[in-house]
């Protein structure tokens, strides 16, 4: 059920998501492919997070991070991913005033979290390319607990603000969002007031934020390409670009997705809605899938533990 806009100035006590605009009477389809998605995701995490507990020899600073990222991978997939199939499978639309702005939150604050994370990952490869005599001193357990401290005390101050500002504003007209995810301008633009403070601050802290992260993120790759250029082994050359290129990779990836995202979402009309929309539900699947998936395949020590975890 949809509500009509509210034009008695009641204030807004829930909000219907119904998703992709234009896809209502077929929208359930795409459930085809994000339920198995998510199974994977969490599936892949999981199994990921069990073998760095249990396997002793996974108990180092380097998979520490890897669970890390895995963790905040789990908690973005179940904050989003189960509302959206309840909406598909069971037109469960509606969700209250404070439950809105607490997965506005979390979204926010973990997506900044999980950045990061990947530049304190790509610190380590750099470490352990560029310095690797120094690398068991400098990349400790304390390291990794005061790298995990700083960066979401950061992200938390930098990014608590969204959801208050958008909370404060008031919601007398429609509560109908026009998306899958209570997004902080889908939610905001319902409001009866002044939105430009949210918008500003939205672009401010997303691109100091992320875009900080990502300018460090490949200046220590291209520190490491340098260092990788002066070895003289052809089996060092392969060795460090398997243990970083993966990394890169899905470094790239998570960037690319979310700045198509943002560029789509600012172009307006010149592109459908349903295409920021899809690509904003991807971007709490695909990777999460994609980064158990490669590290477990990729790092040796870490497909040794998931078949020993198999086997019993």
């Amino acid at each position: 059920m949809v509500l009509s806009p509210n034009n008695t100035g009641t204030q807004v006590m829930e909000f219907l998501m119904i998703c992709f605009p234009g896809m209502q009477d077929s929208q359930h389809w795409l459930s085809v492919v994000l339920a198995p998605l998510l199974a994977l995701a969490l599936g892949a995490n999981v199994v990921l997070l069990i073998t760095i507990w249990q396997e002793a020899s996974l108990h180092e600073p380097m998979y520490y991070l890897l669970a890390i990222l895995s963790v905040l991978d789990v908690i973005l997939c179940l904050t989003v991913i189960p509302k959206v199939l309840l909406i598909f499978w069971f037109n469960m639309t509606t969700i209250s005033f404070s439950g809105c702005f607490l997965q506005m939150f979390i979204m926010n604050t973990f997506h900044h979290v999980e950045s990061s994370t990947f530049l304190v990952m790509a610190y380590d490869c750099y470490v352990a390319i560029c310095h690797p005599l120094r690398y068991s001193s400098i990349i400790t357990e304390q390291f990794v607990i005061n790298a995990a401290i700083f960066i979401v005390f950061r992200n938390l101050v930098a990014t608590l603000p969204t959801p208050f500002l958008a909370a404060r504003l008031n919601y007398c007209a429609s509560n109908v969002v026009e998306n899958c995810i209570c997004a902080n301008i889908s939610v905001a633009k319902l409001s009866c007031g002044d939105i430009r403070l949210n918008k500003l601050y939205q672009i401010v802290s997303v691109w100091c934020l992320l875009g900080s992260d990502l300018v460090l993120i490949l200046l220590s790759y291209c520190f490491i390409l340098r260092a990788v250029t002066h070895l003289q082994s052809g089996g060092a050359i392969t060795m460090a670009l398997s243990t970083c290129g993966s990394h890169l990779i899905l470094i790239l990836f998570y960037y690319t997705l979310l700045f198509i995202f943002i560029f789509t979402n600012k172009a307006g009309k010149k592109i459908p809605s349903e295409v920021p929309i899809l690509l904003n539900v991807l971007h709490h699947l695909i990777p999460p899938a994609l980064n158990s998936i490669v590290y477990g395949v990729r790092t040796q020590e870490i497909k040794q533990g998931i078949i020993k975890l198999l086997k019993y």
